[in-house]
């Protein structure tokens, strides 16, 4: 399974917002990387501002480059505005749910969560990170000792996180239903897909 696997704290110094590694590491040194990261002031191009925002927005999710890409090209086929469904795609990929449904600490976690055949589907394994969920899919932990103890535990840690809208959750019976899809506010706040578009329709 190809993942990144370099220094992670730098990521969120990188763009300025915290994406991956030690949350109390980055309000200690959030300016950017580098020798001369906290004096550092570069004029961005409007090149590089599309470039960092689909940089930002691919590490937030944990894909490289050509699977990163790949799900964009799906979401330019489809109806809809491209940007919109573009993060939809990305939302309802099933290790991004699991994480938002208090499963797993992040999305690194939950990919894991998943690979290891933690998790069943309408009633069927699904061990694959990127299956896409849909509305009415019923999301459910594997009644295994193992399986059902690691999700206690992440679903104990995660009580402060809301359970989107989209979703509903029933911590007695480790079960999840996927009411709808996501409308754009309940996605990526701090994400400007627009730019990420406008970077793609370049190539």
């Amino acid at each position: 399974m190809a993942r990144y696997t370099g220094p992670t704290t730098r990521i969120s110094r990188r763009f300025g917002t915290f994406i991956l590694g030690s949350g109390k590491a980055f309000e200690r040194r959030s300016y950017p990387p580098g020798v001369h990261g906290a004096k550092l002031r570069r004029k961005v191009s409007e090149y590089a501002v599309g470039l960092n925002e689909k940089q930002k927005l691919r590490y937030i999710y944990g894909l490289l480059e050509r699977q990163f890409r790949r799900v964009f090209e799906i979401a330019k086929r489809e109806r809809g505005v491209t940007g919109e469904r573009f993060l939809q795609l990305l939302e309802t990929r099933l290790d991004s749910t699991i994480y938002l449904l208090g499963l797993a600490k992040s999305r690194a976690a939950a990919r894991q969560f998943v690979n290891h055949g933690h998790i069943r589907v309408n009633a069927h394994k699904v061990d694959i990170a990127s299956y896409n969920v849909q509305p009415g899919d019923e999301i459910e932990v594997k009644n295994t000792p193992a399986s059902r103890q690691l999700a206690t535990r992440c679903l104990e840690e995660s009580r402060i996180r809301n359970v989107p809208g989209w979703l509903t959750m029933n911590a007695e019976t480790f079960k999840a239903i996927v009411v709808r899809l996501p409308t754009r506010d309940e996605m990526g706040q701090n994400i400007n897909e627009q730019l990420i578009v406008e970077f793609y329709s370049r190539f």
